[in-house]
Parts: C-alpha cells; structure tokens; sequence
C-alpha cells in the first residue's frame, strides 16, 4: 500500500527513501527532512501507524513494502535489522541505487561478498555505516597516526532491547575492529577472543586481542551490560600517545618535545583538544549524499565492511571454540 506519494515531484534535489523507520532510521528521516540539498520522498517499514505518522510529518511519501520505493529515490539508506540486510539491499544495489547500509554489512560474510558484487556489478555506490569513522576526534587521529604500535579500545554500553537479535560483537565492538584495521590497515596475523552471554543467549561482553605482521597489536573490549557508558579509543606509536574519549569528542596528544635545560631526556607535550559538539551521523549522511551524487568516494566501502565482518565471524568462531 502507498498513500501520500510526492515522489514526482520535480527536483534537482537527491531524492531519498528510508527502509526501517526504528530508532535510528527515524534519526535518519529526520536529518534528510532537514537537509537542504535532499527531498526525502518515501519512508517504508511494516508498522503502518508509525510510518504514516512520520510522512505526514515530514510530508513524504510511506508504503510497507519497500520495493515500491525502487523507482522513486537516488538513494536509500537502509536502517532495518542485520538479518535482513541482504534481502532488502539486494533489489537496491541491483538497480544501481546508492545505497547505505548501517553497521554490519550484512549478517553473514557469504551475504556481504554477494552484496559487494551486486554494488560493483550495477554501479552502485554503497557506502557503509560504521559511523566511528566520522568522529571528529577519531579522524583527527587517523590524519596524524602513521605507524600505530599498540591499540587499547574500550567500548561500554549499558543494556537496552535494541540489536538484540546479534551479539555484542556484531552489535558494538565491529565499530572497533573498523577503526583499528583503518588505522593499522592490515589484515591480524594472531586473534585471542574471549566472551560470555550474560542477559540474552548471545555473548553480551568481550574482549579481543589482534596481533598484526607490523608488530602492532589491539586490546579491544566491549560490553551491552555495563552500568554506564563509556567509549575510549587509545593508540600508541613512535608519533606519541593519542587518548579519544569518543562519546564527548575530546582528544588529549602526548608527544615529545624539546629536552629541558640540564637534561639529556627530551621533555613532554601535552596537548588536549575539544571538538565542537558535532554530531557524526549527519555528518555521514552529508557525505552519503555526496557519494550518490558522484561527487565523493565512500568513507567505509563495501570491502571494508565485508572486511571488518570477517574478522568479527572469525572471533566469533574462536568464541564458540573455547565453550565446546
């Protein structure tokens, strides 16, 4: 069913839909609703009331089939749940729709390698959501870091019903396995992984250690059961330290200086940065609307979150080891 359909109307803007109008597609409405070089023409999801609400709000159009939005849009961000990743992105990327899908790419490596090849078959930009990458504290680090040596990430996060459906490392820590072969940009010679479910039948808290043919290694624990939130993303290299705190935008630069007079040993420079409170999910979606329109290339590719996929199915596979 379609009703309020304002897809024809003319526009030189980036005409865009949304599948999944949960949590964050809802965000993702409302940021296209506001961006001036965008008309968000269509919203799909199966709960008819909460779709039709938001379309008279942003005066769009709706359907609960998202297959009638294929002729409509430019581009469509994909906000639905990972096990439904492939079949909803599939008929998108086959009709050369730019297409973002959010974090994972898929659910499984064998679904996300089909998914890269339809983008690359049919032309389609396909830009993934690991939205990490578009910290302003992280990108600042990722500039300056050339030959990271030792990682340490922390990545806490208090319960909540959402995602569910996939563990924390598919949920939470891929955000950081992302950013840490971003930066290292390698592929791990020697993973350790350990984990326990604690509230759903799936592993709610890990902790991971990646060992790279550089000598660079990562320490990368998350949690969906903590008592609050807290987000740290550490790295250590001949440069000096970097300390992120991710979830306020703050970054603090420890690195060598000139040696104080009487000394032999160079002294320290401490520097720490606060970013303006920049929000990176609009941020990405600005940068998804440059991709569609040719105008950039992707921040985090299809490879890259097929990449970032692999290794978290490989750690996972280590997981189901060490309990049998």
């Amino acid at each position: 069913m379609i009703v309020n359909d304002t897809s024809k109307v003319m526009s030189k803007k980036t005409k865009v839909g949304v599948v999944g109008v949960g949590y964050l597609g809802q965000i993702h409405a409302k940021i296209y609703h506001e961006m001036d070089n965008v008309e968000l023409v269509m919203l799909a999801d199966t709960h008819e009331e909460t779709i039709s609400e938001l379309a008279q709000r942003y005066n769009c159009g709706f359907t609960t089939n998202y297959l009638d939005m294929i002729d409509k849009v430019d581009a469509v961000s994909i906000v639905v749940p990972t096990s439904l990743h492939f079949d909803v992105a599939q008929p998108f990327l086959e009709a050369g729709i730019a297409t973002l899908m959010e974090k994972p790419i898929a659910a499984t490596v064998d679904e996300a390698r089909k998914l890269v090849d339809l983008a690359a078959q049919n032309e389609a930009p396909f830009l993934i959501g690991h939205l990490e990458r578009y910290n302003p504290a992280l990108r600042a680090v990722a500039s300056k870091v050339a030959e990271p040596k030792y990682i340490e990430v922390h990545r806490l996060g208090t319960f909540v019903e959402r995602a569910t459906d996939v563990d924390v490392i598919t949920d939470l820590m891929i955000h950081d396995l992302d950013l840490v072969l971003s930066l290292v940009d390698e592929e791990p010679c020697d993973v350790q992984a350990i984990g326990s479910s604690v509230i759903t039948d799936h592993i709610d808290l890990a902790n991971v250690r990646l060992a790279f043919p550089s000598g660079a290694v990562a320490n990368i624990t998350a949690s969906r059961v903590s008592n609050k939130r807290f987000r740290r993303f550490r790295v250590f290299g001949p440069e000096g330290y970097y300390g992120i705190n991710l979830m306020d935008q703050e970054l603090d630069i420890v690195t060598k200086g000139d040696a104080p007079e009487g000394s032999e040993f160079p002294g320290l420079e401490v520097d720490h940065i606060k970013f303006e409170n920049e929000q990176p999910l609009q941020v990405e979606l600005a940068h998804f609307i440059e991709v569609a329109k040719g105008q950039a290339m992707p921040m985090v590719t299809g490879l890259q979150g097929l990449r970032a996929l692999q290794l978290a199915e490989q750690i996972q596979e280590i997981m189901r080891d060490s309990v049998k």
